[in-house]
């Protein structure tokens, strides 16, 4: 369902343009199935990003274009949870996208300290 896209030679998760399932009466939104999926992506990105940003053959371009993904990616976490609070999803689906939320701010950040080095 979703779409990863390479820029600069980096794997990026975009949101999924799928996820809209039409109804008779509609449009309703799988806010549980983007989530599933951006939790897979996130848990890849847990995964990857360190990798990426450990090799020392990366540029800062790329770096910054992690970063932007990463930030762009966080953005749309924060959103998803707040769609999932709005539409009274339960504490732990609230909680799980809170922590997705978390972890696209800490790997953004991570490579946020990685630019900063690069530029010392």
């Amino acid at each position: 369902m979703g779409y990863c896209g390479s820029r600069n030679g980096l794997t990026i998760a975009a949101p999924a343009a799928h996820a809209v399932l039409k109804k008779e009466l509609g449009i309703l939104t799988d806010w549980i199935g983007i989530l599933k999926e951006q939790t897979a992506n996130g848990d890849e990105m847990g995964r990857e990003v360190p990798k990426m940003l450990a090799n020392p053959d990366i540029s800062e371009t790329q770096v910054k274009t992690l970063f932007a993904a990463l930030e762009k990616q966080a953005d749309f976490a924060e959103k998803l949870r707040l769609a999932l609070e709005k539409f009274g999803h339960d504490f732990p689906i609230i909680k799980a996208a809170e922590r997705l939320e978390e972890r696209y701010a800490d790997l953004a950040a991570s490579a946020a300290e990685k630019l900063k080095a690069m530029r010392k």
